[in-house]
């Protein structure tokens, strides 16, 4: 049987750096995921967001 998780990747909305790889179960939560995280390149907390 296959994993219901999918890995996603969190781009930093600013600079555009692909920072994090997460999984998220794609059945309960369709939507993309959007989270505060740290950026290392702008070092302070911005908007990650779903990569395509």
């Amino acid at each position: 049987m296959a994993s219901k998780r999918d890995e996603v990747i969190l781009k930093c909305t600013e600079c555009r750096e692909e920072n994090y790889i997460t999984t998220r179960n794609k059945r309960l939560h369709p939507a993309k995921m959007e989270i505060n995280k740290y950026c290392p390149k702008c070092r302070k907390m911005t908007l990650h967001k779903e990569k395509k």
